[in-house]
């Protein structure tokens, strides 16, 4: 069954990717247009954390071999990365964020 779990302060640029961990999951999270999204924090490709890439706009790049996601979708959006990474839902409580996992 799926929780929200607090992973952090709400406080943020857009453009910030950090990482989290919400009970066995670890994130990525981003800030893109205002919002926060949390995804998987390991690239398919060959396992780089994408918490230390880099946002273009709401694209999530690798930064070990340049993959790219779409941060609402989770989708691929360039190579050399072929599968898709997990999404969350995130939502703002008194401040912190909360991803449901």
């Amino acid at each position: 069954m799926a929780e929200w779990v607090s992973v952090g302060s709400a406080e943020g640029q857009d453009g910030e990717v950090r990482e989290a961990q919400a009970g066995d999951v670890y994130l990525a999270l981003a800030r893109a247009g205002g919002e926060w999204f949390a995804l998987d924090d390991e690239c398919p490709h060959q396992a780089c954390p994408l918490s230390d890439g880099w946002l273009d706009g709401s694209k999530l790049v690798c930064s070990c071999h340049g993959s790219a996601f779409d941060v609402r979708t989770g989708a691929v959006l360039a190579a050399p990365a072929t599968e898709p990474v997990n999404v969350y839902p995130v939502r703002v409580v008194n401040g912190q964020l909360e991803v449901e996992v």
